[in-house]
């Protein structure tokens, strides 16, 4: 390869929204559900039907502006924008082209090579599709209206990304503050956040853009890794061999790996947006921006400072727990209930983020309450239950948010304090080992971790190491 060549990057990023219910009629946004269930006059286009508002999707918008930095416009407008598709029920999307509600915004992302800002050129309010669903025993395509109004955002990105990192570090960072100000769970496995890229490439040093293509539709940020790494090898070879990259939209396949073209990309124009005649235009009004302002929560960078001012647990720690919401959130409210912010971190750091890996779930599918948490240490603590037997009785915790020492009650599970019954058990293990025995009186100091075990074990976890330990050393002489 004779020259250099530099990446450029944009992104078009639809967030589904979290409200209960459409974003032009009062119809359920709830995931699933018999196909067209969630449909009315409105969210399937049927001729007189009149949309109105969801002040809800306006409040969301203008929060994830003022997060983004963005000027938020006073008096914003909806667009019609022109095409035919069988899931479009009206032959039109309601959206915003000429007065967009957020514009000129600026995120702060962070990689290897440092800090930076992403210009987010505009975010603008508009309505999803719906799905379509190809039978192929029947050989038929159905059509399913429920996703159809329901609210998104778009968030457009200035092309200020120059490789694949700084794309996830920008959506990782979009998907923080959404998720903070609660506006979307931004579950890309689910479709409520996904990415269009639109990729280009330069000659280092231009100052020209080269022709730039989209390919819609991205879901995880292993795909859009790929779309990056794959598309731009694709422009430079066209260039390398003296042909054209030609303006596009493309579509990712990611089983086989590979993308194809969709078709040659469109302009504003070949949609013929006009202003929507049924929807009033929007007016901000002074009060509406300072009351969402005053209802901003605190970001993770904000937290980071308190935690650091406030509990004594390694940076580390601190990282991670802040990186969502519903984390730093259990996080405080346990140790609010408990007092013991090291020991509720690792409980989170540890069990919770192995159990949630190992059944592929999100810290938002947590389902044990901070007091149950709280409970569960404080029986540690209190030497009701060992450490091992809290371990237990934390994977059922996890999996139905049972109160701890109520379940360890039931399955008698708590300590044994009984020093009488011990003494017995460690007699007996003592009798049965008379090698570890042998072992540890000959100076072999280990032996003694061996012995605590098979005490532990007859006593089926019950017993208090450090009463174990104590005992075998007295009886041991």
């Amino acid at each position: 390869m004779g020259k250099n060549y530099e990446t450029v990057i944009g992104l078009e990023v639809h967030v589904e929204l979290a409200t209960k219910t459409k974003i032009f009629c009062g119809c359920s946004t709830a995931f699933g559900g018999e196909p067209n269930s969630h449909t009315c006059p409105v969210c399937t286009g049927m001729p007189g039907s009149l949309p109105v508002l969801n002040r809800q999707v306006l409040e969301y918008a203008i929060a994830v502006g003022l997060a983004t930095n963005c000027e938020i416009t006073r008096d914003a407008k909806f667009d019609r924008k022109n095409y035919f598709y069988p899931d479009n029920p009206q032959n039109y999307q309601i959206s915003q082209l000429y007065l967009p509600i957020c514009r000129n915004g600026k995120v702060e992302i962070e990689t290897k090579k440092g800090k930076k800002y992403v210009g987010i050129h505009e975010i603008h309010m508009e309505e999803d599709a719906g799905k379509l669903i190809h039978d192929e025993r029947e050989d038929c395509s159905l059509v399913d209206y429920n996703r159809s109004g329901v609210p998104l955002l778009e968030i457009v990105s200035e092309p200020d990304m120059r490789d694949a990192e700084e794309v996830i570090a920008c959506l990782e960072t979009l998907r923080m503050l959404i998720q903070y100000l609660g506006a979307s769970d931004c579950k890309m496995q689910e479709g409520s956040m996904r990415a269009d890229v639109n990729l280009s490439v330069r000659e280092a040093g231009a100052k020209e853009f080269g022709t730039r293509t989209e390919t819609k539709n991205l879901n995880s940020f292993r795909a859009i890794m790929h779309v990056i790494e794959h598309e731009t090898q694709r422009q430079i070879d066209l260039l390398e061999e003296g042909r054209e990259v030609v303006q596009e939209t493309r579509r990712w396949d990611d089983n086989k790996g590979y993308s194809y073209a969709m078709r040659s990309k469109e302009d504003a124009r070949d949609y013929r947006y006009f202003p929507d005649p049924d929807l009033m235009p929007v007016h901000v009004s002074e009060e509406m921006l300072e009351e969402i302002r005053a209802k901003q929560p605190e970001f993770r960078a904000e937290r980071i400072e308190r935690y650091r001012r406030e509990f004594d647990i390694p940076a580390y720690d601190i990282g991670i727990l802040t990186e969502t919401k519903q984390m730093a959130d259990l996080f405080e409210e346990t140790t609010a209930l408990c007092g013991q912010p090291k020991k509720v971190s690792n409980w989170l750091m540890g069990e919770t983020l192995r159990l949630l890996k190992e059944r592929n779930e999100d810290p938002e599918d947590i389902r044990f309450s901070p007091k149950h948490l709280a409970k569960l240490i404080s029986l540690v603590d209190a030497k009701e239950i060992t450490g091992s037997v809290a371990k237990d009785v934390f994977v059922k915790m996890f999996e139905e948010d049972i109160d701890p020492e109520a379940y360890a009650e039931e399955q008698g599970l708590k300590t044994v304090n009984d020093e009488s019954a011990l003494r017995r058990t460690v007699e007996r293990v003592l009798t049965e080992n008379p090698q570890s025995v042998a072992d540890y009186k000959g100076g072999r100091q280990k032996a003694i971790g061996f012995l605590v075990g098979q005490t532990m074990r007859a006593m089926k976890g019950k017993a208090d190491p450090g009463l174990v330990n104590r005992m075998l050393k007295e009886l041991l002489g």
